[in-house]
């Protein structure tokens, strides 16, 4: 794979600054901020990975390219979702490139494959990927994370589903990978809380050709399955859901990903109906989001979703805190500090960050609907300024052991 350059800048306007300013900062100052995106082009994850390539182009096109005065160039780099690639990828744009800040990457497993890179290396790191413990025991001081951890939108989800739903007894179903299992873990503690009981847990492999196996053995007298999937597999375990007449005999609902915009587009009646959670909806009705969703759709010819959204929402906290230092982004401390400290309006809602880097914010349930002869993930309910530790306390929640395929232990498989 190479890395593709996408050049956001032009020259006129580079040199501002150079008669007012120190000699080496004015040179610093006269030339682009230099932006790596990791992201996914190909294989399973890539439809999610192309959207983010979208929403952060549409971010700085509407901006001419430029955030606090400065010109900024994007260098975009596929991983194709593996890790060891994530790990060369951003050593290239580090070292070659020589990128002052990261966006990306997507997956939870690559962001643990570069976690001591950046570390080393001190590279400011808006983060896509929901890896739990890089927010939480394991804090990297040069990661902020605008999107999410992998449980903090399944927390609500299994409350909803226990206390709005007055489901007891659920399946759960992801991708076997950090991703998955974080999310099942985070909804299994939650929902097993407030009296539930997760009877059925499945990990199939993140490229598995076909789901048939996995919904033979479904255990159908639970009230709903929930699905932990990322990139396409939502959409294609919800077609062999219905080619096994399984609709209307057991329920769906989802985390985050699970029917997201950019597989949505693909689907049809089968869809209506199911919900999910996520700290985004393209029919979220905020003023930045209607501009957003609308641009986006023009372009694109469909609706904005959770990796669209990723890249937008963190190109607004990169925006707001070079703002703050004046677009120095070469004082790395001191932009660090002002990622962290953030408080932005931006088309998920408004954002801050706790002590750890991760986002605070809204966390919605949603339910696909018809609207305008497409699918959309209609807002039906909000949960308010969410964090990753929901309402457990902090020092409590992290004196567990972190997520896990084995963390909470299962206690009610049948």
């Amino acid at each position: 794979m190479t890395i593709s350059r996408r050049t956001f800048m032009t020259s006129a306007g580079a040199a501002a600054g150079l008669t007012v300013l120190p000699a080496p900062f004015a040179r610093a100052q006269s030339e682009p901020i230099r932006i790596g995106l990791l992201t996914v082009k190909t294989g399973p994850l890539a439809s999610g990975g192309i959207d983010m390539e979208k929403g952060l182009a549409l971010y700085m096109r509407e901006r001419n390219n430029t955030l606090a005065g400065r010109k900024c160039e994007v260098i975009v780099a596929d991983t194709g979702g593996v890790p060891a690639t994530a790990r060369t990828k951003t050593q290239e744009l580090v070292e070659k490139n020589k990128v002052q800040v990261l966006i990306g990457p997507l997956a939870a497993f690559e962001a643990l494959a570069i976690d001591d890179y950046i570390r080393a290396q001190s590279i400011p790191t808006l983060s896509v990927a929901a890896a739990e413990d890089m927010t939480q025991r394991k804090a990297n001081p040069w990661f902020v994370r605008g999107t999410s951890t992998s449980a903090q939108c399944a927390h609500p989800m299994a409350d909803y589903c226990a206390k709005t739903l007055k489901y007891k007894r659920i399946v759960v179903i992801a991708d076997d990978i950090a991703y998955g299992h974080e999310m099942v873990a985070g909804f299994q503690r939650v929902f097993e809380e407030q009296g539930g009981r997760i009877v059925q847990k499945t990990f199939p492999p993140l490229t598995v050709p076909d789901y048939g196996t996995y919904l033979a053995q479904l255990n159908t007298k639970a009230d709903a399955v929930f699905l932990g999937f990322a990139g396409s597999n939502g959409f294609r375990f919800v077609r062999q859901f219905n080619e096994y007449g399984l609709n209307g005999k057991i329920a769906l609902v989802g985390g985050m990903t699970a029917l997201d915009e950019a597989v949505l587009r693909n689907m049809g009646d089968e869809a209506l109906g199911i919900l999910t959670t996520c700290w985004y909806s393209a029919d979220l009705d905020n003023p930045i989001n209607r501009k957003f969703a609308a641009d986006f759709r023009a372009d694109a010819k469909y609706d904005p979703g959770f990796y669209a959204a990723a890249t937008y929402v963190e190109g607004a906290v990169l925006q707001g805190a070079l703002e703050a230092v004046k677009g120095k982004i070469e004082d790395k401390a001191a932009f660090m500090k002002a990622l962290r400290a953030a408080k932005v309006n931006t088309a998920r809602g408004p954002v801050s960050f706790d002590e750890y880097g991760n986002v605070v914010g809204n966390v919605y349930i949603r339910k696909v609907e018809r609207k305008q002869g497409r699918l959309v993930n209609s807002v039906i309910h909000t949960y308010p300024n969410v964090s990753q530790f929901w309402t457990y306390p902090p020092k409590a929640f992290l004196a567990n052991p972190v997520y896990s395929r084995d963390w909470p232990p299962a206690k009610f498989l049948e």
